[in-house]
């Protein structure tokens, strides 16, 4: 849009006019395709056209710019819209899915605040027959008054938890000494949150200060909840997280989702002190989708938390939406910020200044510092985070990931009110949402499944601008697939994704032994008494929907097999871009299925060019028949052995 040259209207419409017909067949269709003529404050116009049309106007003599017709709109719980899952849409997975009316999302985590709209029932139809669960009674908590057709599910589990602090197990959790509720009631907030984000039913007018107005939901917003407490003030005993597994488990979920851990191992994806490890191996040998989040540690290799190739490890990500607030120190020098709450001090105030730390138990945001402290009333808090780097946890080796929405998301939280919360345990509810709406459209896709749908189809650009995905830390870089794995899940691409890397429980245990278990260990954790093959199994073979070699020297030949999800008759051709300073080959690079050839195994063989150690140098390889594209990552490091002189 540009000035106008004069000030007769019609005259300017005319010509605007008379441009559009240039790319139209008529001046008819170019009349009709007209939704605007812009000619009062300044010239030009809106109006529909495809894609190679606006291209062709982008080159006129005369034209300021085109652009697409955004959808400005102060809305809470934006993420899905940004994902692509406008409740308004009858083309989005949200609508093939009823809205994911039918499943059954287990949550692990701090409780739920039952009275919250989110958690409203209205409109939905009986509880679903395969739900074997119940709620359970307790302090502030009965169940015939705070559970139905959407919360059907509340237990709390707090003996292994009073049994760690010493009590007395005959005792029970003296909840209130502990500013905590003895119920699956939530006190903290954060399961809340959680189950809201993941499920939550329509809730109009929702704002914080005015602001991000709107109406809030869950990815699933028909889908029924089960929460079981485990977090008593954002702790939980291992005990007790098996006991919740267990139980949820048999209570006939779909999906199970948390967001716990602890500090990260050296090798995370293999150390057995980590519960979650078994809990979540348990719940997707039921056909029971694992979804945990990454974790807030980063951005170092390693860091990752709840890295079991039977999960999908979530990491955090922003959206199209900021709070934009500038704070003005004392010397005049102007810090660019996000706010969304006004103080009632004026002036200038007292600086804390706090810089990056690690505390003991690491909080699930900013919040464990509050203005509410009396040693800084009064007083501004500047609380620096690394949203990006320190968010977006970096993927464990050999562990296919994927990102989802996780900064500033706006759910619900205890008395009744919505509020923001930034972190991985944000992002995860996404995928957990996203996992329900997959599992309504396809009952018998396994949980290996509904992961490699999510990883293969996902985006490595911004969905609105095409531009890169950056990893902010203190040097913003572009991301890599150790920041989000597969990329920002596309919900809507991932209903119909061509192919899946399915993966079998044996193929889990076959993984375990060539971890080098013991027999011993695989027999507990997965129940058979199969001796491991003497020969022939290597980790790198476990069919995930990713190539990770952490020690090239040469060359390496891994095995991947896809299965036909699409039409029966397919034709799929590999495209490679290699990591720097390797060659890849991928044999078969066509595979061609029917209806009685639905799987099809091929090989990646990665030969390393580096004549010296590197870090990681990241490729992918895409499986197309012109309709999908079907990418994984490929990440490669170098490292020869250490040779020692005599």
């Amino acid at each position: 849009m540009g000035a106008r040259k004069h000030s007769d209207i019609e005259q300017i419409s005319k010509s605007h006019h008379e441009m559009l017909a240039s790319a139209f067949e008529s001046k008819a269709e170019a009349i009709d395709s007209m939704i605007y003529s812009y000619r009062h404050g300044f010239s030009g116009f809106a109006a529909k056209m495809s894609h190679s049309q606006a291209k062709y106007f982008q080159g006129l003599p005369g034209v300021v710019e085109v652009f697409p017709n955004y959808l400005y709109k102060q809305q809470t719980t934006r993420s899905w819209d940004y994902l692509g899952l406008s409740a308004s849409s009858t083309t989005n997975l949200l609508h093939d899915t009823n809205q994911g009316d039918g499943a059954i999302i287990g949550v692990l985590d701090s409780g739920v605040w039952p009275e919250s709209e989110s958690f409203n029932d209205k409109g939905l139809g009986p509880i679903p027959s395969k739900w074997k669960g119940y709620c359970q009674s307790g302090d502030s908590f009965t169940p015939s008054k705070h559970c139905n057709k959407k919360l059907i599910g509340a237990r709390y589990f707090v003996d292994g938890f009073a049994a760690e602090l010493n009590q007395n197990y005959q005792t029970p959790y003296n909840a209130s000494e502990n500013d905590e509720y003895a119920s699956a009631r939530d006190k903290d907030g954060h399961g809340t949150h959680y189950a809201s984000t993941a499920g939550g039913s329509f809730v109009s007018n929702v704002s914080i200060n005015g602001l991000a107005r709107g109406t809030a939901r869950g990815g699933a917003p028909k889908a029924r909840i089960a929460m079981y407490k485990v977090l008593w003030g954002g702790i939980g005993s291992a005990a007790d997280i098996l006991k919740a597994f267990d139980e949820a488990i048999h209570d006939g979920i779909d999906v199970l989702s948390l967001s716990l851990g602890f500090d990260s191992p050296l090798y995370p994806e293999t150390d057995k002190r980590d519960l979650i490890y078994y809990g979540t191996f348990h719940a997707a040998e039921h056909g029971i989708v694992p979804v945990c989040s990454a974790g807030n540690s980063g951005p170092l290799y390693g860091t990752v938390e709840d890295v079991a190739p039977w999960v999908i490890t979530v990491a955090a990500a922003t959206i199209d939406r900021s709070f934009p607030n500038p704070i003005i120190l004392g010397n005049n020098h102007v810090f660019a910020g996000q706010g969304m709450y006004i103080g009632d001090d004026t002036g200038f105030v007292d600086l804390v200044f706090f810089e990056d730390r690690k505390p003991p138990l690491p909080p699930t945001s900013c919040e464990d510092i509050t203005a509410n402290d009396t040693w800084v009333a009064g007083k501004v808090v500047f609380c620096f985070t690394d949203v990006g780097e320190g968010f977006i946890g970096k993927a464990a080796v050999g562990v296919a990931q994927a990102a989802a929405p996780g900064v500033d998301i706006l759910a619900a939280v205890p008395q009744g009110i919505f509020d923001f919360k930034s972190g991985t345990s944000m992002a995860c509810p996404h995928i957990a949402g996203i996992s329900a709406l997959l599992k309504s459209l396809h009952p018998n896709w396994s949980p290996a499944a509904i992961k490699s749908a999510i990883v293969t189809t996902a985006w490595t650009e911004d969905p609105y601008t095409g531009e890169p995905i950056y990893a902010r830390g203190e040097i913003p870089r572009i991301a890599d697939h150790f920041d989000y794995g597969g990329g920002l899940v596309n919900p809507n691409e991932a209903r119909n994704p061509g192919l899946v890397y399915d993966i079998a429980t044996q193929d889990y245990i076959n993984y375990l032994c060539a971890m080098g278990y013991a027999q011993k260990d695989i027999n507990q954790l997965a129940g058979t008494k199969k001796s491991c093959p003497k020969s022939g199994l290597t980790v790198l073979d476990l069919n995930l929907p990713s190539v990770t070699v952490p020690n090239l020297k040469g060359s390496v030949t891994v095995t991947r097999t896809v299965t036909n999800v699409g039409s029966p008759n397919s034709d799929y051709e590999a495209v490679v871009v290699a990591p720097f300073g390797t060659t890849v080959k991928v044999n078969p690079s066509r595979l061609v299925f029917s209806s009685h050839v639905k799987k099809l195994s091929f090989t990646v063989t990665i030969t390393g060019l580096h004549k010296t150690n590197t870090e990681y140098y990241f490729g992918s390889l895409i499986w197309t028949d012109k309709i999908h594209q079907v990418r994984i990552p490929i990440s490669v490091k170098t490292e020869f052995p250490l040779l020692v002189a005599d």
